[in-house]
């Protein structure tokens, strides 16, 4: 029986709404995804029960935090008042415009016990951002005395040699710097095949077959890794980096009722193998013929499942499948 019972290292998910659509977006962010916003109350109760399961910070994310700054500020209030150390904010610093606007809200933060934000750098961010506001954000950070963790800065010098005033799409980048530029980015920065990375990356990787995936099907066990968790604004927690898949954060630190979980109890005993024979066999899922992976055909029959408009309590939120597509 699945059982997240200690939780090691994770974030927050102040909002899915973001300035971008990233091809790589594990969470589906989109600027058309809800405006909702992690309320303090819920925030206070989450904190609450992380630090209960064993974890005394986090680091906070989204969608794009920054998009509503006020609110922001609240969460790291409500962080400091539950003694909930931040590690970092991050952010695409699509938001940032003028100094005069940027710098009393990073001072603002930093007296709130926030010292870093994360500042995404990549190509897929570069789609939407031009990285003139990025080294802007930077310069910025750098007066108000915020720390930078640069996200990463392996693309900084990339960037550099490319028009910083406007945005740049993968097809000029693979113009650019070659027809495998993509292929060999996983090798430079930690991409996990999941999301609209599955459908992007699947169009430069050889694919597997349905047989090859199913025959080499195991229990699901990293549903139970806490390495690298999420909490998001809703209370949805996504076991193991599994977008789309949730469990209630009040169940944290006990066993979940298979009832309450049939679909994550399914992965977790019989493995992909076991969801995709009850969703063909129940649900009469039809399955392609090849995939990237095992996580693939696995959005494939969840996909499939909230198209039925039967309701799984796991398969949460539903935007994360309305904004799969990059369009």
């Amino acid at each position: 029986m699945l059982n997240i019972s200690l939780l090691r290292s994770g974030g927050v998910i102040t909002n899915y709404q973001c300035s971008s659509q990233c091809r790589h977006c594990l969470y589906a962010c989109s600027p058309h995804r809800p405006k909702d916003y992690l309320e303090p109350s819920l925030a206070e109760k989450i904190f609450k029960k992380i630090k209960a399961v064993g974890c005394h910070s986090v680091h906070i994310g989204g969608g794009e935090p920054f998009l509503h700054p006020d609110k922001l500020l609240r969460i790291a209030d409500v962080a400091r008042e539950c003694r909930m150390a931040i590690e970092y904010i991050e952010t695409n610093a699509s938001w940032h415009q003028q100094e005069e606007h940027t710098l009393p809200l990073l001072r603002e933060l930093i007296k709130r016990g926030v010292h870093t934000l994360l500042v995404s750098i990549s190509p897929f961010h570069n789609e939407y951002i031009p990285f003139q506001r990025t080294k802007g954000l930077i310069a910025v950070c750098h007066k108000a005395g915020m720390h930078v963790f640069p996200w990463t800065m392996d693309f900084y010098y990339k960037l550099q040699q490319l028009d910083d005033t406007i945005t740049h799409s993968p097809e000029e980048y693979m113009k650019r710097f070659g027809k495998d530029y993509f292929q060999a980015l996983p090798g430079k920065y930690w991409i996990h095949y999941g999301g609209r990375a599955l459908d992007f990356f699947s169009s430069f990787f050889p694919l597997r077959s349905l047989e090859q995936i199913l025959n080499s099907s195991s229990s699901c066990h990293e549903l139970e890794n806490t390495s690298h968790f999420h909490v998001d604004l809703y209370g949805n927690y996504l076991p193991g980096l599994c977008a789309g898949l949730a469990v209630h954060y009040t169940h944290l630190g006990q066993p979940l009722p298979a009832g309450n979980y049939p679909l994550l109890s399914l992965l977790y005993s019989r493995g992909i193998k076991g969801l995709y024979e009850w969703a063909h066999c129940e649900k009469g899922f039809v399955a392609n013929k090849k995939y990237l992976n095992k996580c693939h055909l696995c959005t494939h029959i969840r996909h499939f499942l909230v198209s039925q408009k039967e309701h799984f309590p796991e398969l949460v939120p539903e935007g994360f499948y309305s904004f799969l597509k990059n369009n």
